[in-house]
């Protein structure tokens, strides 16, 4: 939530008169991006406090460069596509999205099957761009409307007739799947109409042609080339990151953490991806006096991968769901819900 984002992967406009502004901003958000990561990283080997990224100003960090990203795709669709669909400029850019998209689902299932990638930025963008082109032509007072829409959809559409996971891809079930990536389309096909609608505006007002006549200094370059070239930055920042730390880390390895202290707000992280806030204090704090009583919180540190051990877990998370549901209000209303995943619990990377 790791956070994986890119832009600009799906159509980019015209090299001729191509607005520099544009490729600016999408460099500054990949620089954004691998600095979550590096961060991510930092965490993942234990240099940072467990599930640093996952809370507070990280959080929002990430929604904002994701959200930027995602922005990015829907101006320069309308840049790319606005006047007339390129068939065969969309297709080839299309097919490299989602070939890309294809490979890190497939790369996360090997290195990370707990948490795969089965639907992060790259599978949104791919989405975006075919939905998108159903927008171009509308006003775009409408569009933004209906961003508005799509981006609110989760907090009033939520069911668990969407809890199926061929249908995890759409963002309404009633609790979150667990992936390193989850990038589905409610909301996150909002800030793309987003973009639509406002290089429209800036079209119509010509705020986008002068625009088009700024001419950045030599300071821009780097920003400007890696924006050109966002999904090759993409692909390749985060091995190159993820293997640095990797390295780095045998040499000088970090520093054991204080397995009680990093239990809760690693649990706290992962539970809140299904589960509300309030329910996760309680019922993490359930999990962590169950295992310090039971003498068995080393094991779940030495990540134990044997049948017994993960079924006792998931009877223990059983247990606790049970307890922390009896102590809220309505509790008996929602008993048949979701305990959290067993697999997402410190030590079971």
């Amino acid at each position: 939530m790791s956070l994986q984002t890119t832009s600009g992967l799906v159509q980019d406009a015209p090299k001729h008169g191509r607005i520099q502004a544009i490729d600016i901003l999408r460099g500054i958000a990949l620089i954004a991006m691998a600095s979550y990561h590096f961060t991510w990283d930092l965490e993942n080997f234990g240099y940072t406090a467990p599930a640093l990224t996952a809370f507070g100003w990280w959080k929002f960090y990430a929604r904002c460069i994701a959200s930027t990203f995602l922005f990015l795709v829907g101006v320069s669709l309308f840049l790319a596509h606005g006047r007339q669909i390129r068939w065969p400029g969309f297709w080839k850019r299309f097919a490299m999205v989602a070939v890309a998209a294809a490979a890190i689902s497939a790369v996360t299932y090997i290195v990370t099957p707990d948490g795969f990638i089965f639907f992060g930025i790259l599978h949104q963008i791919a989405l975006a761009s075919l939905l998108g082109l159903a927008f171009l032509r509308l006003p775009w007072l409408l569009t933004a409307i209906i961003a508005a829409a799509v981006i609110a959809a989760p907090y009033y559409l939520r069911s668990e007739f969407f809890d199926h996971p061929a249908l995890w891809w759409v963002g309404l079930s009633a609790t979150n799947p667990r992936s390193n990536d989850y990038v589905p389309l409610f909301p996150w096909f909002g800030p793309v109409l987003a973009g639509i609608a406002t290089v429209k505006l800036a079209s119509a007002t010509g705020l986008l042609a002068r625009l088009g006549t700024w001419v950045p200094g030599h300071w821009s370059k780097p920003l400007t080339f890696i924006g050109r070239h966002s999904l090759a930055f993409y692909l390749i920042h985060q091995p190159l990151l993820f293997g640095s730390v990797w390295l780095f880390s045998q040499v000088m390895p970090a520093a054991p953490q204080d397995r009680e202290a990093g239990f809760l707000p690693a649990c706290q992280a992962q539970c809140e991806q299904q589960r509300d806030s309030k329910f996760c204090t309680s019922y993490c704090g359930c999990m962590l006096d169950t295992l310090k009583g039971e003498g068995s919180l080393d094991k779940l540190y030495a990540n134990d991968q044997s049948s017994v051990w993960k079924s006792h877990l998931a009877d223990l998370a059983e247990t606790c769901t049970a307890a922390t549901e009896d102590k809220m209000e309505g509790g008996q209303q929602c008993r048949a819900s979701q305990s959290p995943d067993t697999g997402s619990f410190p030590g079971r990377r």
